[in-house]
């Protein structure tokens, strides 16, 4: 249940931030709940293997390219969802920070009510 709910919060999170930011564009309700699962799973199974690969760079870097990874994951959604765009790197790279912001606010108020 808690899985589901931090799902629909991260579709809300994409809802906003597609009607705050022009570079981004999601088609729908439904289309955000997938981008949410899709950005979830390549979380999940991507992003481990790509901070692996890229761990020189991301130690020269003091950790700032962890961003440039996490803007790569919000290409891969968006080629892999169809109703889903971003206009450029810039604005994945912008979507995924207020994304991240948004969903640590989101699921902080969740978790602050289940106490």
């Amino acid at each position: 249940m808690r899985t589901i709910l931090r799902l629909l919060l991260s579709a809300l999170a994409v809802v906003l931030l597609a009607k705050l930011l022009p570079g981004v564009a999601v088609e729908g309700y439904v289309a955000a709940i997938i981008v949410a699962v899709v950005i979830a799973l390549l979380r999940l199974i991507v992003k481990p293997i790509l901070v692996i690969l890229t761990l020189p760079i991301t130690i020269i870097t003091l950790g700032l390219f962890l961003l440039i990874i996490n803007a790569l994951i919000i290409m891969m959604a968006d080629y892999f969802i169809s109703g889903f765009a971003v206009a450029s790197i810039w604005w994945a790279l912008l979507f995924s920070l207020l994304l991240s912001i948004l969903e640590s606010i989101f699921h902080s108020l969740v978790e602050g009510k289940n106490n």
